[in-house]
Formats: structure tokens, sequence, C-alpha cells
């Protein structure tokens, strides 16, 4: 790549409004404690509001990574963004930009940390893969289970490193229960108790134009036309009063806390329950979703999920009260391992059993051992370097996807559906199918 084709690469785009294009500088190049620049490698940040930066500094932070662009499509988070990186490093060097597909289009990016609203969760992923680039993808997958068909198609298609931001799989925790339950500590597994917080109601309907430092048209993207409303993109900008953050609980950009909250649980619950949650299942349930206001995603819900195997996963918001009472304690959100002899609970500040004794229990080594990375950051640029899988790869991201789209398809039509794994469709529901698959605004598409 020559040196004009370099600079066009990393302009930073009209929309952005931002400063001259950064180079890496041969200081930053050789930084002290960092590894050698061949040994390194580059990362792009694409959607760099608060959960994006704070996976971002875990990035930034390993020394074998270097952050040499970022992207969003508002101006200030972008700009702040950005400073941030050049002043971690010590130089003025990270490209910024405003469309994630400039950013893609850089020879010397090896990965990708997507972290934008949900519904352009697939559309940018799929993108990267086509691109050869590795994924860090924030969870959800995305907002229909056919993205994440296709996303599961190209990861596999480009042998794409792929991380999924379900990060309870690489806390100690989490690994100690699933290891209790997958050894047979609690006897045979009955059920999975699951719960989260369930999305708002509420937010503005009022009219306003949009910020001068939002490009309101690519953050609608292949989202449904409307009208900017207000702090419809809110996202809590560093050292700002506004109190809102609506759209993950707008069904046009999300399907919910069903998805975006309850996808950490059910993940774990897979992760420990491993083939008795593995074939066909038949789902039900009901749930309140609100009628006035911008938010209309589920605010509670109770969803039961019954597996052949005769295992079911009771899934809810909020936690049942005789929950409460078993467990001595359930938080706002939870997984709760019931077997025939015992039970295990887990959250991200405890984990609790059922005879206390099963905590002290030692897993063999001709047990089932779960991987124990370091980090989930750390564990995705072990992977990048190896091509060995990440501890929560494309296949068991799709798994636990299925479960949050099929709650959510299941909350809309309130009446039982059965789903067959091997087809990936439910059983003679053509309805319900038709739910699977999401249109995209033009000129967007899978």
């Amino acid at each position: 790549m020559n040196r004009r084709e370099f600079l066009r690469r990393t302009a930073v785009t009209a929309a952005a409004s931002l400063a001259a294009p950064r180079v890496l500088t041969s200081g930053a190049a050789g930084a002290a404690g960092r590894a050698a620049a061949s040994e390194r490698i580059t990362v792009g940040c694409i959607g760099v509001g608060n959960q994006g930066r704070a996976v971002m500094r875990n990035f930034l932070a390993e020394r074998d990574a270097q952050v040499v662009a970022v992207c969003d499509v508002k101006s200030r988070e972008l700009e702040y963004a950005r400073t941030f990186v050049d002043r971690r490093y010590g130089g003025m060097f990270c490209g910024a930009y405003g469309d994630f597909r400039d950013l893609l289009a850089r020879d010397d990016v090896d990965a990708v940390l997507i972290a934008t609203p949900d519904h352009w969760h697939a559309p940018i992923a799929l993108a990267a893969a086509r691109a050869g680039k590795d994924i860090y993808l924030e969870k959800p997958v995305g907002v229909s289970l056919a993205e994440a068909q296709a996303l599961r198609a190209a990861a596999r298609r480009y042998g794409t490193a792929f991380q999924f931001g379900t990060q309870q799989r690489s806390d100690a925790r989490f690994r100690l229960a699933c290891e209790l339950v997958r050894n047979g500590r609690i006897g045979r597994l009955r059920r999975v108790n699951v719960w989260c917080p369930g999305s708002r109601p509420g937010g503005s309907t009022r009219r306003v134009a949009p910020p001068e430092y939002l490009d309101y048209d690519m953050w609608l993207g292949p989202a449904p036309w409307s009208p900017h409303t207000e702090h419809r993109c809110s996202n809590l900008f560093p050292g700002s009063r506004d109190p809102y953050k609506i759209w993950p609980f707008i069904s046009d950009y999300c399907v919910g806390w069903v998805s975006g909250w309850g996808i950490h649980a059910l993940d774990i619950a897979l992760w420990g329950g491993g083939e008795s949650l593995a074939g066909p299942f038949e789902i039900a349930g009901a749930g309140t979703i609100p009628t006035t206001g911008a938010c209309d995603t589920a605010t509670a819900w109770k969803i039961a999920i019954r597996y052949d195997s005769g295992v079911t996963i009771d899934f809810r918001s909020p936690a049942a009260a005789a929950w409460r009472r078993r467990y001595g304690r359930a938080g706002d959100h939870g997984t709760a391992f019931e077997g025939s002899e015992g039970w295990v609970h887990v959250d991200r500040s405890t984990v609790l059993a059922h005879p206390r004794s099963l905590l002290r229990s030692t897993i063999g080594p001709d047990e089932v051992r779960l991987d124990r990375p370091a980090s989930h950051v750390r564990d995705f640029l072990d992977a990048v370097k190896s091509r060995r899988p990440t501890i929560c790869p494309i296949d068991a991201a799709f798994a636990a996807e299925t479960l949050c789209q099929l709650s959510a398809i299941v909350l809309r039509l309130c009446r039982p559906l059965r789903w067959n794994p091997t087809a990936e469709r439910f059983v003679e529901d053509a309805e319900a199918d038709r739910m699977l698959l999401r249109a995209m605004r033009s000129p967007w598409r899978l």
C-alpha cells in the first residue's frame, strides 16, 4: 500500500468532521513494555460508546494488542475515544472514522471490536468477516435469528476467530458452577432457573432535530426509518447530565432485555447443561409489553423451555419469590441449576450450593474441565494467534441467541411453539417462522 492509499484509508470521514489522519509514530511502535510491532494484533473499535470504550480499555491493557482505529457515528464519542487512545500510547496516530466500511478497508487492521447498538451488530460483523478481520462481538448477535445464521455461516466460511461478549464464561464463579453440574455433583439435572432485569417502559415520543454531533441516518442504518425523538439515540456520554438511554428497549433496534441481559444467564444455562439442553424443545410463555411511549419490548415475562431430554429452563423477569427463599438470595440476575441431589446458584457476585460441601468439591483430571482464560479479551487475542476456538465461539453464541430470539417471538405470539434445532425452524408454524427474519432498510442487507 503506497502512502497516498494509506492516507486515504485513514482519513476521518466528512460526517465526523475531525482532524487530519494520524500515522503510527516510530516512538509508539517501539514503546517500552510492549510487544514488537510484528507480534502485535492491531485492533479497530467500531462503536465507542460506554460499552465499547469499556472493552476497548481491556485491549489497550494488553501488551501484544494495539488499537489503531476507532469508529462511531457520534462525533463527540469518536473524538473522545481517539484522544483516549492517543494519550494511552503517548502519540497521535489513531485513525478515526464515521463509517465502519472505511475502517474495514484498512489492510493493517487484524481484528475488530464491535459494540454498536444491536441492530448494527450482524451487518458490521458480516462485513468484517468478509474483509478477513477477526471479531470480538458484543452481545447479542443481532435482532433476528436469520442474522445469527448468516454470521455463523460467514465465520465458518472465512475461518474467523470469533469471541462473543458473554464475558461471564471468563469468570471463575460461573466456571465452577458449570463444572459441578457437568460432572454430576448435583445429580441428574432437572431444571435451570434463569432470571434477569426486564426492559424499561416509557421513553419520549417528542420529535426533535438530531443533535449536531450525530449522523442519524447512519445510526438508523438497516433499521426502519423513523423521525428522531428526544433521547432516542442517547448513550450516556461521559460528563453528560442526560439520564436517558432508551434505544435498548425499542424493538426497531433490539429485542429488549430478553436478549440484551437474558443472553448472559441463558448462555450459562447452556454451558452448564451441556448435551441435556441440545435437542428439540417446546417454548411457551407470556409477558408485559408496553403500548405507550417509545419503548416497546417486554418489561416482565415468564417463559418455560421444555426439552425432550426432560430438562426445563424457567426464564423469568423478575425472579420468582420462591427462588429468593430457596437460594437465600436472588438479585436482579442469576442462573440456578436444580438436580436430583442438590442445586447450584451463580451470579456475578457469588456462587452458592446445596449441600454447601459441593463448593469444596474437586474436579478430577479425567472429569469435564472448562476453559480457564485470564480474561475474555486475552482469550480472544490468544485465539487470533493460535486459531483455536475462543471460550465463547460462534456456535455457542448462536445457541444462546436462539433461546433469546425464540423467547421474544413467543412473547409476541402468546402461544406455545415447538422448535426443531436440526431444521432451525418451528414445527408447522409458518407465522412464527416468518418472525425469524427482519427486513432491512435499503441499501443494507445480509
